[in-house]
């Protein structure tokens, strides 16, 4: 099957200030050696693979005292020009919500300050015409309210119940339209039913590769920018005309993020038609 690119609008955070100084999800260990160079190294080259492949990323500031800014796709949702501002359920990622908002604030998009916890595009994956909407171990049913009354797409909840897969952006990935993959054992049996009644055609993740956090990936229609050692997904992909393209981000595995967790989509209006 033939697949088309289309040209994205990202943005992204240099890992500046990288490093595991406490836990608030089973992946990070502080305990653990973490090399921000070695991260910084890592997501450059996941910059400019995204650059190589022709989308645009524009860069927001990292600020100190905020080491998991890096993951951009948390700081917000953005459709047809419209944010909704996320605000973190723990405290310290809390101050991460405003600087994400005074960013898009500045350049003049409209910003919805959130009322109820949500954490961006961890838990909220568009579809072009649905929101998938996760929730469970972070985002609020309560937030998905306001993002349908926001956005006026239909949200569709999914309930997330293994913590090694607490953002849905860990568990599920937007291929094409209306083509997703994404790992069962991540979601509760009534969400795996809706998946499976939405989604019949889905690529589906091997335990092997949703734990390399294969899913938490990036395409563009035609290319999957994802974890390389997510082999079994690059296979399944290759079958049906995606191109996977793989990334090596282990440092920032240290925190539980991978490729998506690292780009916010900027969906603007003119992008949208």
């Amino acid at each position: 099957m033939l697949r088309t690119a289309r040209p994205r609008h990202y943005l992204m955070c240099r890992p500046t200030h990288f490093d595991v100084t406490y836990s608030i999800n089973p992946w990070m260990r502080p305990e653990k050696l973490t090399e921000p160079g070695i991260a910084v190294t890592q997501w450059e080259r996941l910059r400019q693979t995204l650059t190589g492949l022709g989308h645009q990323v524009e860069l927001i500031d990292p600020l100190p005292g905020l080491p998991d800014m890096v993951f951009a796709a948390n700081g917000a949702t953005m459709i047809d020009g419209t944010v909704l501002s996320a605000k973190f359920r723990h405290e310290q990622r809390a101050p991460e919500g405003p600087a994400y908002a005074d960013w898009f604030a500045a350049r003049g998009y409209r910003v919805h300050h959130a009322e109820f916890v949500n954490e961006g595009e961890g838990d909220y994956l568009f579809t072009g015409k649905r929101l998938l909407a996760g929730t469970g171990f972070r985002t609020t049913l309560r937030s998905h309210e306001e993002a349908a009354e926001l956005f006026g797409h239909e949200v569709v909840g999914l309930t997330l119940v293994n913590p090694r897969f607490y953002h849905l952006d860990t568990a599920l990935a937007i291929l094409d339209d209306d083509e997703i993959m994404y790992y069962p054992a991540a979601f509760s049996v009534g969400s795996r039913a809706r998946l499976a009644e939405l989604y019949p055609d889905a690529v589906i993740a091997t335990d092997h590769d949703a734990e390399v956090f294969g899913l938490n990936a990036v395409s563009d229609g035609r290319n999957v920018v994802m974890a390389e050692q997510a082999v079994g997904l690059a296979a399944q992909l290759r079958e049906r005309g995606y191109v996977p393209v793989g990334v090596e981000l282990s440092e920032l595995l240290k925190s539980g993020g991978s490729a998506k967790c690292c780009t916010l989509e900027l969906r603007s209006v003119e992008a949208a038609s």
